[in-house]
């Protein structure tokens, strides 16, 4: 029976490893899956050798302070991995720890297979000689990305995007629009502050100030992150009427006439929700600093970046504050205009990214190549 180890970092990853796995024991039931992870890979049958809640550092000088942990998290890694002695490693983004296990993997002779790239395109394209040196196959979820591998020589498997299931599997659009404790007659915005601590207490304050200085009939709902704990949230909410619902994105935003949402994933998912948004982010000064200079990108958003044109507003750093906040929403919901044509463009992404099935068609793919 085929034995897998997967790596996910961060919250996106458990879910895209969750779906993976899912797709791969529909192959052969028999498969076991061991590796790093969330609850989603543990809910499908993977033993979680170490929660993701132990793993996700971000930033540069967040990282450099937590030297020390991820050196012993990388020794659990390798360890972990020669121990179990699986068939194949699966890794899932998360490139600065991804990278390291797919060299330590190769040495080992365990074949290696990258679902969803590192923004390389994006800084550090040097790391192409390790994927190419290191990685047995890569299947990468953004249209772009398999011209710019086939730039340096290394040919990929472009999937499609896998959000384009999980929405269709979420999707319900045959129910009440609204959740059930948002039943009121006024527009709804959609708060979406991030899904790590201390990206939420970087972005939330600010948002919440908008929410209480807007004009009178609209009402702001923050989108919680169940892995998060809640005092998170209350902490920087006490006071104030906005709500937050957690566990129920993606129902949000089918409710949303607009939404905050600070730049991600996320920002794909209202894309794809048909959501006019704000894109938003803050990072820690040094952090900035230090990708200004390495990040050579027109924008930060995936729905811009896959588009290559300003499609949604990118409120960056210090333009990231109540007034300029306030002013562009106020642009999407009262210019009937300007949200029609972020919906036309939404449409236009939509076809980019492809069909359905990327888990299902990254899993054949692996499944063959470990069995023949």
């Amino acid at each position: 029976m085929p034995r897998y180890y997967l790596i996910a970092g961060e919250a996106s990853g458990d879910l895209h490893a969750s779906n993976l796995v899912r797709e791969l024991k529909k192959l052969n039931p028999e498969s076991e899956f061991r590796g790093f992870g969330g609850d989603r890979m543990m809910a499908q049958g993977t033993a979680i050798a170490k929660h993701i809640r132990d793993l996700d550092f971000m930033g540069f000088w967040e990282v450099l302070i937590n030297l020390p942990v991820i050196l012993g998290q990388f020794k659990e890694c390798r360890e972990d991995i020669l121990a179990w002695k699986p068939d194949a490693l699966i890794l899932i983004d998360y490139p600065g720890f991804n990278l390291r296990m797919a060299e330590f993997a190769k040495k080992n002779g365990i074949p290696v297979f990258y679902y969803i790239s590192p923004q390389i395109w994006a800084w550090k394209q040097g790391r192409i000689r390790k994927i190419r040196r290191n990685v047995n196959r890569m299947f990468v979820i953004l249209p772009f990305e398999k011209d710019f591998y086939a730039r340096f020589g290394y040919e990929v498997d472009f999937v499609g995007h896998p959000l384009l299931d999980e929405i269709k599997m979420d999707d319900r659009t045959g129910e009440p629009g609204l959740l059930p404790d948002l039943h009121q007659d006024e527009p709804l915005i959609a708060i979406l502050p991030g899904s790590r601590p201390q990206e939420i207490r970087r972005m939330l304050p600010v948002m919440l100030r908008v929410a209480g200085d807007f004009r009178p009939g609209y009402r702001f709902v923050v989108a919680g992150v169940s892995k998060v704990n809640p005092a998170v949230y209350t902490h920087m909410m006490a006071g104030s009427d906005v709500q937050v619902v957690y566990g129920n994105t993606y129902a949000l935003l089918r409710s949303a006439d607009a939404a905050v949402v600070t730049s991600g994933t996320a920002t794909l998912e209202a894309a794809l929700l048909n959501v006019p948004q704000v894109v938003c982010y803050r990072a820690s000064g040094l952090s900035y600093l230090i990708a200004k200079k390495l990040v050579k990108l027109k924008f930060i958003s995936l729905v811009n970046l896959i588009l290559n044109k300003k499609v949604v507003t990118e409120l960056i750093q210090r333009d990231m504050n109540p007034k300029a906040l306030k002013h562009e929403l106020e642009e999407i919901l009262l210019d009937p205009e300007k949200s029609s044509a972020i919906i036309r463009d939404y449409e236009a992404l939509r076809k980019l990214l492809g069909q359905q099935g990327a888990s299902a068609t990254t899993a054949k793919l692996i499944y063959k190549a470990i069995v023949k």
